[in-house]
């Protein structure tokens, strides 16, 4: 299983002559590292797709939760069919994505390393920040010291940065004439020393076996390699996992095709979250909290594929009388250690005198705080509009959802486009009342077609998978077996700590 837009990887050409010197190509080695017949969550399929002319589908490397030897792990895998496996920085942003779900869910990681290393022509954009390049390294030492394994299979180049994937991993395993680990490859080196050396001289399997000591142990295929890293993974101690409520796995009553005729074309068209949680939950059985109460945000507990979750669904803006009811739902959900799923179509929190005068930023700050205090894991998928505050208060993207993804339809933005343009004519409208002068139409017709036109483009699901902002577009069918595997994987970690900040009462 994997989310929309599965890549093929590099062009033909790239493909063939990967293929010609032996290799694997990148998805057939991630297969054959699974264990038969077992899903594979991949992730971020169709980051990139909007970027760099195209040059870098999947942002030119695969992540994905699946198993291996009975494990469950998250796989990092370089695809050099792509610029060699050159790191974009939105390669970087992918893998870094990676690291972190391995923090956050204590899932061990596989690294299949055939990488040039940091694209040069974008330098400054993937090295010397925070969260670019060097973070991963920094990632990578934290994984160890928590005990999170890491395993390396040096498929082809590990170049400059790249040298120190398999480096800081736990195990690695190179594969003899074409993997090879170096800080500068032959080309750096002859520039800076004179010096000419082949990529296996200098870092190849049997110089780094039997002289340096960088790896663990060589293989004569990738094959083997793959076989000797399963072989690894199976002597790790299996994960305990946390224990929360479970029921047998029971289907949904309402058949999940049918969301593909609850959801509607328009953004702006409302439909029944209630619809949507029947054809996610198992047996589509849902215990309603406060059914009748601020009825724009729906609540309640169910099963997904056997594991009890609190759903928060979104049907419609946030009123004081919702926020407060999903503030107090999220309190139960983790004094009853049950994690959360958000389900979003919300276009924010009501604004107006009436509802300021009532506090809603008081109440949505509430929201916020227990929302973002959790100690239970929480889950979101976007499924429709996710505008302005409301977004923030149902868990996106800079809330630390486990995991975050989006439906094909799905838009995200600060308001909407229509908001938006009708905001800025308005700004533009008063800019001109007081220097004096009178609104021009066309100016402003122009403006706001610029607006719309803008918007849109930025709203849309592609572009925000593009950027990352989720963890990869789903079919909304099979959105229960990716929720199903990350409730799986997010068991991995020990819940966290309870308690709050100030509430404003």
């Amino acid at each position: 299983m994997t989310a929309l837009g599965c890549s093929a990887g590099g062009e033909e050409s790239a493909r063939a002559k990967h293929a010609a010197r032996g290799k694997m190509l990148p998805r057939e080695r991630v297969e054959a590292l699974l264990d038969p017949g077992t899903p594979f969550l991949e992730l971020s399929t169709l980051a990139a797709n909007q970027a760099y002319g195209g040059e870098a589908p999947g942002a030119s490397c695969i992540v994905g939760v699946g198993i291996v030897s009975g494990r469950e792990v998250i796989i990092h895998a370089d695809d050099s069919t792509i610029k060699g496996g050159a790191w974009y920085p939105l390669s970087i942003k992918k893998i870094l994505r990676c690291l972190d779900i391995a923090l956050e869910n204590r899932l061990p990681v596989v690294h299949i390393c055939d990488s040039a290393g940091g694209f040069l022509q974008m330098q400054s954009e993937v090295f010397p920040d925070r969260y670019m390049a060097g973070r991963m390294f920094r990632n990578q030492s934290l994984l160890s010291k928590q005990g999170i394994k890491q395993l390396a299979l040096v498929m082809g180049h590990c170049t400059a940065g790249g040298a120190y994937i398999p480096a800081l991993s736990d195990y690695n395993v190179i594969v003899e004439g074409t993997g090879a680990v170096f800080l500068g490859g032959p080309p750096l080196v002859k520039a800076a020393t004179g010096a000419v050396v082949s990529a296996d001289e200098l870092g190849g399997a049997r110089m780094h076996t039997q002289v340096s000591g960088v790896c663990d142990a060589s293989a004569t295929s990738e094959a083997q390699a793959i076989a000797m890293g399963r072989e690894i993974v199976s002597q790790w101690e299996p994960a305990r996992k946390t224990v929360i409520a479970r029921e047998p796995i029971e289907a949904p009553l309402y058949d999940p095709d049918e969301l593909y005729g609850i959801l509607p074309d328009d953004i702006k068209k409302s439909f029944d979250m209630r619809e949507v949680i029947a054809r996610l939950v198992d047996g589509s059985r849902f215990h309603e909290y406060q059914p009748a109460y601020g009825p724009t945000l729906v609540c309640g507990f169910a099963h997904i594929l056997g594991y009890r979750i609190g759903i928060l669904a979104n049907n419609g803006v946030l009123f004081n009388d919702s926020t407060l009811k999903g503030a107090h739902f999220i309190e139960l959900c983790n004094q009853n250690n049950t994690p959360m799923l958000f389900l979003q179509n919300i276009t924010g929190y009501m604004v107006g005198t009436d509802y300021e005068r009532a506090g809603i930023t008081k109440d949505g700050a509430k929201m916020i705080m227990a929302q973002a205090c959790s100690h239970v894991p929480k889950f979101t998928v976007m499924c429709h509009a996710s505008f302005g505050a409301g977004n923030y208060g149902t868990c996106g993207r800079a809330f630390d959802s486990r995991f975050l993804f989006s439906w094909p339809n799905h838009q995200i933005g600060v308001m909407g486009g229509e908001q938006a343009a009708n905001t800025l004519i308005e700004v533009k409208l008063r800019q001109l009342e007081r220097a004096g002068r009178a609104p021009d139409a066309d100016t402003l017709r122009a403006l706001r077609d610029e607006t719309l036109a803008a918007y849109q483009s930025q709203l849309s699901a592609w572009h925000s998978t593009s950027e990352l902002w989720d963890d990869g577009l789903l079919d909304p069918v099979d959105t229960r077996n990716a929720l199903g595997i990350a409730l799986s994987a997010a068991l991995n970690a020990p819940f966290g700590t309870p308690g709050y900040g100030v509430l404003r009462l």
